[in-house]
């Protein structure tokens, strides 16, 4: 994959067509942004197996609401379609590649069934 620019029309086709995503909301008007965009684009170079998407914020508000953005630069990671990482803030290069690594490591039936657990004891309080 590579560098694309999420919008809300072609998120979920590009999301679902890739194991991981890593998504940088950001806007022209950031300066923690600029600094940010690249980093995000250098690490996306080397990780041609990964969606690397970035949702201007401001075009782009209706996916900004959901994911429920109040800070930017904010990166997530998506793993099989479930964000398992967000944090708002500007993230080193070497935190990137760690963060990914970690990604890549994670056991998603331990994470599906940790969500499932979550979802029942929500529902029994």
């Amino acid at each position: 994959m590579a560098l694309e620019q999420l919008t809300k029309d072609n998120f979920e086709e590009k999301v679902n067509s890739s194991e991981i995503a890593v998504l940088d909301f950001w806007a022209s008007w950031c300066g923690p942004c600029k600094q940010f965009a690249p980093i995000f684009e250098k690490t996306a170079e080397k990780y041609p197996d990964i969606l690397f998407g970035k949702i201007n914020t401001e075009e782009e508000q209706e996916l900004a609401g959901y994911f429920q953005i109040r800070s930017i630069p904010t990166v997530a990671i998506m793993r099989e379609g479930i964000v398992v990482f967000m944090q708002p803030g500007l993230i080193p290069e070497e935190g990137l590649d760690d963060l990914i690594k970690q990604v890549k490591e994670l056991n998603m039936d331990e994470v599906r069934a940790d969500i499932e657990r979550q979802m029942q004891e929500a529902q029994n309080n």
